[in-house]
């Protein structure tokens, strides 16, 4: 008998909580024979939410009207799957998984850990997540005896990492730059990015050469008043370099997956720059990777699982030196982001030195060597990462919750409903 599944997540918004949201749906209906998938969606922040009319959105609308109609004549579901900050986790169902993108910083908040031991099984995406949450401690005071106590981690926790996608043939964006080498830099525009110091860096660096940084960025949604402001903040950003030769440019707005990607494929994109404080994962990083064009960024977080071979132990990626210090107090986030946490503070001199260096390797007679290694690193990542593998570790930690006897095995053909 199939088991029914209540997936509580942001799964129609355009964020890194939605990809990781459709990610388990994916993985969950490539079982169609084990799961009967229910979808409650949820809000992320301020982001949008995904406009485009596909296969997979008319299946989600539909899936939330059965939702809603389930619960109306007195549903019940065998496990929910919770797709959010661990805070916000529920007990929803006999059995409940809590699946988080986790933590950019080196501590999780006490709420986490009393949240997390309230799940039957906790997935991350990588294992700076994992090993975060695992390794985070407090001394707590019960509230009736006084006596004091160890809050830890008791639930099971496992990494299940993003699988590669197929878009197929790159789209031509119809961006004309106008120097032949451009950076991409992809990032929100907050404090936990440091886009600033990204282009700052960037222009101090090659103030008075030909190179270009393309920024895809927003601060919160992708509509006009966002993208307003922030044009703003970049052009107050850059007006003290008022004889420079780089370019800058920003591209903002809503676009579909396989227009991100064509980002990577772009003829005059050579190589992904990032200076970000921590990633739970790093999606962009990740499919820059993939795609096989060459990343700069610090060596600490969530993008080490597949910046680094994990068979040879070799790093794959310009690697920024950073130091490990507190995090501002303007970022501290009540019950998520806490005030004892730290992360990277990526240092100038390391950040300039590897985008030279980048630009280098490929704009000399040896760039072909750069760009054989990062082709070959590329596929090796498509195979590790395959998606029919990463679908049915995710389904095998789901059926073992749930205590279902199936072969997940990773040459299982996946069919949708």
């Amino acid at each position: 008998m199939k088991k029914k599944i209540l997936l509580k997540a942001p799964v129609l918004t355009r964020s890194g909580y939605g990809e990781q949201s459709r990610f388990a749906l994916r993985a969950l209906r490539s079982r169609p024979d084990l799961f009967e998938v229910f979808v409650q969606p949820l809000q992320w922040g301020q982001t949008s939410w995904i406009s485009e009319e596909d296969d997979e959105k008319k299946w989600i609308d539909n899936a939330i009207e059965k939702t809603i109609a389930f619960l109306q004549h007195g549903g019940s579901f065998d496990a929910s799957f919770q797709v959010t900050i661990p805070n916000e986790w529920e007990h929803l169902a006999p059995i409940n998984i809590g699946f988080t993108a986790g933590m950019e910083t080196t501590q999780v908040a006490h709420q986490w850990l009393l949240k997390g031991n309230e799940m039957d099984k906790i997935l991350v995406v990588s294992d700076h997540s994992r090993d975060t949450y695992r390794n985070t401690t407090y001394i707590a005071t019960h509230n009736e005896t006084g006596q004091k106590q160890e809050l830890s981690l008791q639930t099971p926790i496992i990494t299940t990492n993003y699988p590669v996608k197929d878009h197929g043939e790159p789209l031509d964006l119809g961006m004309k730059l106008d120097y032949e080498f451009n950076f991409l830099a992809m990032a929100q525009a907050g404090p936990r990015k440091n886009l600033p110091n990204t282009i700052r860096w960037f222009v101090d660096e090659f103030r008075n050469e030909k190179v270009g940084l393309v920024v895809k960025a927003n601060i919160a949604k992708n509509c006009l008043m966002d993208r307003e402001r922030l044009l703003h903040d970049l052009k107050q950003m850059l007006a003290e370099y008022t004889d420079r030769q780089c370019k800058v440019y920003l591209l903002h707005g809503d676009m579909t997956d396989k227009e991100i990607h064509s980002l990577f494929e772009h003829p005059q994109i050579h190589a992904l720059l990032t200076l970000t404080h921590g990633e739970g994962f790093g999606l962009p990083i990740f499919e820059a990777a993939y795609t096989g064009i060459p990343v700069i960024a610090p060596g600490w977080s969530g993008q080490l699982d597949f910046l680094v071979d994990k068979e040879t132990g070799k790093s794959q990626f310009y690697n920024v030196e950073y130091d490990i210090q507190p995090i501002p107090k303007d970022v501290i986030w009540e019950g998520v982001i806490v005030e004892d946490s730290m992360w990277a503070y990526p240092r100038e001199h390391s950040a300039r030195q590897q985008m030279r260096r980048c630009f280098v390797d490929l704009t000399s007679e040896e760039a072909g060597e750069t760009v054989k290694r990062c082709s070959d690193y590329a596929d090796k990542l498509a195979e590790v990462f395959a998606q029919e593998k990463q679908y049915a570790l995710m389904v095998s930690e789901v059926c073992e919750t749930l205590g279902i006897n199936t072969d997940t095995s990773q040459e299982e053909v996946l069919e949708f409903e």
